[in-house]
């Protein structure tokens, strides 16, 4: 089991960047198996502004993204490293979303995404998004790494 990723590596995985990089760290990862992410959410996220003044809710498919994002990382550290360095990874398909409670500022998000099934570079995974130990968010997503352009 990998120890912590930091913010800086976590970008030579994804592609993402402020303000749509939404994964801060990763506090534990089992390549091809699971990983579990986090999220600090602020009232300074560009989109609290207009989602909603004077009732500040994190859009849900932002939550998506960064199940998406932290199974991203996880799909990454289960491939070659030769086989990353043209690719990029592309969301493919989300099934079975369903949102359970507003995420708000000041709520930590924790990812735990596990690896369903993989074929080559395709992957399918489960995700769910807790805050407080309270299930938020739950869906399940594929992704595939395609070539750079």
């Amino acid at each position: 089991m990998e120890s912590q990723i930091k913010i800086q590596d976590i970008m030579k995985y994804l592609p993402h960047r402020y303000p749509f990089l939404m994964v801060d760290r990763i506090l534990e990862l089992e390549p091809e198996k699971k990983v579990v992410a986090l999220k600090n959410v602020t009232i300074n996220e560009p989109f609290f502004q207009g989602h909603f003044p004077g009732e500040p809710v994190m859009p849900g498919v932002l939550i998506l993204e960064a199940i998406a994002q932290a199974g991203g990382v996880l799909a990454a550290q289960s491939i070659a490293e030769e086989e990353l360095e043209n690719s990029v990874i592309y969301f493919m398909a989300i099934d079975k979303a369903r949102f359970r409670q507003p995420v708000v500022p000041g709520d930590q998000l924790i990812f735990k995404i596990e690896m369903i099934k993989r074929r080559a570079k395709t992957f399918k995974m489960a995700g769910k998004a807790f805050v407080e130990d309270k299930l938020v968010t739950e869906a399940e997503m594929m992704a595939v790494f395609g070539e750079k352009s």
